[in-house]
């Protein structure tokens, strides 16, 4: 089964090391955060991907060359303004009846078999893993008064789901596809037809989004703390 990974985009908000490579190469704990991902199939058994790339799109391509990591990776230049969306749709003819795609910078113990199980038993033409939000501020709690009872820090927000990705797609989903965003687009176009599901994953995500992000991510590999580790010790 294909992985198809968004790794083509510009990852402003990971300035200045996007100045210099593009954000799926951030390293963290010595290897690009993309090799991190693909691990993260590759120990689930999938390890035929798909790497849809644009903005400095030389620095993958050089990584590659000539490495072997015991996986079959493609690489498919979508274009350096291409959108999440547009991306899938140019590897459209590498996929088979059913693919699986994420992002190039999210991190999580999910269980990609379950996932997958989850999705055929749905029959939807997509599955998208959900995680509950954590907020980024500490709360505060009070009484009726004003009284402060309670501080927390960053809680977990459970009446609140957020796009993990982690997706599973049939090839039919193509002959629905409209927008070129898949989150603004693509993905809301087929609620009319109830054609999505999601895959509610209560355990570890973390997406690199930012230069803190990977601080924080390379902070827990210095502690020897990788919780996206499915049974780590």
């Amino acid at each position: 089964m294909k992985v198809v990974i968004l790794a083509g985009g510009s990852g402003s908000r990971a300035y200045p090391f996007t100045e210099y490579l593009p954000k799926p190469m951030m390293p963290v704990g010595g290897k690009p955060i993309l090799l991190r991902v693909m691990d993260l199939y590759a120990r689930a058994g999938l390890t035929d991907f798909v790497l849809s790339v644009g903005h400095r799109k030389e620095v993958i391509y050089d990584y590659f060359e000539g490495r072997d990591f015991g996986w079959n990776v493609e690489i498919v230049d979508t274009g350096d303004k291409t959108d999440t969306g547009g991306r899938i749709l140019g590897c459209r003819h590498l996929l088979g009846e059913t693919f699986m795609a994420t992002y190039a910078d999210g991190l999580s113990d999910v269980a990609l078999p379950d996932l997958l199980d989850f999705h055929r038993r749905s029959g939807k033409l997509a599955t998208i893993t959900s995680v509950p939000l954590r907020s980024q501020y500490g709360t505060i709690e009070a009484d009726a008064e004003g009284v402060i009872e309670d501080f927390r820090e960053k809680p977990v927000l459970r009446e609140h789901w957020i796009n993990a990705g982690f997706f599973v797609m049939e090839r039919r989903i193509f002959d629905h596809w409209k927008g070129e965003n898949l989150e603004r687009e693509v993905f809301p176009n087929l609620l009319p037809g109830r054609h999505l599901a999601t895959y509610r994953h209560d355990g570890f995500f973390k997406s690199m989004d930012t230069y803190k992000d990977q601080q924080e991510i390379e902070a827990m590999f210095a502690e020897g703390v990788l919780p996206w580790i499915r049974n780590a010790a």
